[in-house]
């Protein structure tokens, strides 16, 4: 039989203890606060950031699709490119209407896309 080593009380702080555990749990459990701030300000900025860019370039499609939406207005052809739109079946207060309410959503996105535009500049370049 060896005899067994007794290892000195001093060898066995916690903090010897934690340096000669690896992975990342234990990492994780000593990293320092600053560490801990810094990785939760990334998270927070990557994912405020992808969802402020994604929001602009949605209210750009949406403005797209509205002004599209209003000059399809003015396509008076029902069927086909040779056919009109009879003047007594035209509903012109419906028209004037629709146009005016497209011209508001317009108006609202683009005034939404230039405010979000511009904070997400002020606030990620």
């Amino acid at each position: 039989m060896e005899p067994t080593e007794t290892k000195d009380p001093v060898e066995n702080t916690p903090g010897q203890q934690l340096e000669a555990l690896k992975g990342a749990f234990v990492q994780s459990l000593t990293r320092n606060n600053k560490k801990i701030r810094q990785d939760r300000a990334v998270a927070i900025t990557e994912n405020t950031q992808i969802l402020f860019k994604r929001k602009v370039e949605d209210l750009d499609l949406e403005i797209k699709r509205a002004k599209r939406e209003r000059e399809n207005m003015l396509d008076l052809s029902p069927s086909t490119a040779d056919s009109l739109v009879l003047a007594s079946d035209f509903d012109a207060e419906a028209f004037v209407k629709k146009d005016i309410e497209l011209g508001v959503k317009i108006r609202n996105l683009e005034i939404a896309h230039d405010i979000a535009k511009n904070r997400y500049h002020l606030l990620f370049e």
